[in-house]
């Protein structure tokens, strides 16, 4: 022990007369073990988000989506009609609601973009017309009044419920319960406003992201009688129409087993309805959670692997600056092998300096590591900053970087440390071989 300590403190005083060197051939070695950790911390955090958005969607649920096809190979649009039919029908809600027995509960959607206007201001909304359980199948709460309930939906009423980016817009500091907004050409009277949630991500090529804060909400039935099926887009110099009855339906599976037999069979039951299986999409989130947690693993195994080259190149640096030490310092190893010294006491000496160098590195980027999280909202300051448009992401990716929150994966800390001190020995050896394996004579002579 007292051999080891001796050595140790031989290594530290070698090393501190040139503070300079040594401090720049650890860099390599912290930055290495930062970027480990960084990494796998940015995977974690991404693969985290994925999965967090994938279980919002709900583990026994089914989700089946209208897809709009290109106007061009659109097989449900008559020769010469100007009307593009697609996408759920409300014969598919009762076949899939009524004939399946594991389904316990349908949730139909219909979903219409529309200018929204109260008093001078005026913003384009997604008006969503929804059942009570939407509520529930997608976690919103409300912040004032309340939501839509099967009255609503059995007199047909013009009630609405805002979403807190619309009620913001459109009443600012108004209490907007009680008051009417004009959605289209009919006035809706205002029953509730829900809290501001985050928005959703888009989920792989499955299902695009969405903001709930801008949707105004209005019963099915209510958007069925006012705003019919048909949605028609007049423009200068254009004109288009679509016909879609539902653009979702959100199906609730009893047991939790059942979820993807069910989803093979709701697939052969809307080929009876349906001669284009491209014009809807069934969306089941407990298949998407496997595959995300299949993508963590890939993830993290790239991610670690592209960080794990930088330590390999700190641990060149670490190689180079110890033959070029062992080069200035033969004389001093020809009078410690004159003195007395064995071969083993001259590799263990430069391996022990190489040791301490990469595990000084080693530690120092482990703290820097566990800074990642505080360092990636400084990146995340910058780009709102200097890179987006009035501090806000236009794109779902941009949506998905701001909402990024690293985790830090705390197995990765001594890993990570393992690694720097592990890479400190492989490439320590040689020249620590190479020290000891100098003639004395020779050694001696050297100028």
């Amino acid at each position: 022990m007292m051999n080891l300590l001796r050595t140790i403190e031989l290594a530290l005083k070698s090393l501190m007369l040139h503070k300079l060197r040594s401090g720049l051939t650890m860099l390599g070695i912290v930055f290495g073990v930062f970027s480990v950790i960084a990494m796998l911390a940015i995977g974690e955090g991404a693969s985290q988000q994925a999965q967090e958005q994938v279980l919002k969607l709900g583990a026994t649920n089914i989700i089946v989506r209208s897809v709009k096809p290109p106007r061009e190979t659109a097989g449900s649009q008559a020769p010469g009609s100007f009307v593009l039919r697609y996408g759920l029908l409300r014969a598919d809600y009762d076949l899939l609601s009524r004939t399946i027995p594991t389904v316990e509960q349908a949730i139909p959607i219909r979903e219409l973009t529309k200018p929204c206007r109260y008093l001078h201001r005026e913003l384009n909304c997604r008006i969503v017309g929804c059942t009570p359980d939407y509520r529930d199948v997608n976690h919103l709460n409300m912040a004032q009044g309340r939501f839509i309930t099967d009255e609503d939906r059995r007199t047909k009423d013009n009630i609405a419920v805002l979403g807190a980016g619309s009620a913001q817009a459109l009443f600012q500091y108004e209490d907007p319960l009680g008051k009417t907004v004009k959605i289209a050409d009919r006035r809706y009277m205002i029953v509730g406003v829900t809290e501001a949630r985050e928005a959703s991500a888009a989920i792989g090529g499955s299902m695009s992201g969405q903001d709930y804060n801008n949707d105004i909400y209005i019963p099915l039935e209510t958007m069925r009688v006012r705003m019919g099926d048909l949605d028609v887009d007049r423009r200068t110099g254009s004109f288009s129409a679509e016909e879609v009855q539902l653009n979702q339906i959100t199906l609730r599976i009893s047991d939790k087993d059942q979820v993807v037999p069910t989803a093979a069979v709701i697939r052969e039951s809307l080929a009876k309805n349906h001669k284009d299986a491209n014009q809807y999409s069934v969306v089941v989130p407990q298949e998407l959670l496997k595959q995300a947690e299949q993508i963590k693993v890939i993830f993290n195994v790239v991610l670690g692997s592209i960080a794990a080259i930088s330590l390999m190149v700190g641990g060149i640096g670490i190689m180079n600056i110890m033959l070029a030490t062992v080069t200035e310092r033969t004389r001093e190893i020809g009078i410690r092998r004159a003195l007395g010294a064995k071969q083993s006491d001259i590799t263990a000496q430069f391996l022990t300096e190489t040791m301490v160098l990469a595990g000084s590195g080693g530690l120092i980027g482990v703290v820097l590591g566990l800074l990642t999280p505080v360092a990636f909202e400084g990146i995340k300051w910058l780009a709102q900053e200097f890179m987006l448009e009035g501090g806000q992401a236009t794109s779902e990716v941009g949506t998905m970087f701001l909402s990024l929150k690293p985790q830090i994966v705390w197995s990765s800390l001594p890993l990570a440390f393992g690694i720097s001190v592990g890479i400190g020995v492989i490439f320590g050896l040689y020249p620590a071989r190479a020290a000891a394996s100098m003639d004395p004579i020779e050694a001696l002579r050297h100028e």
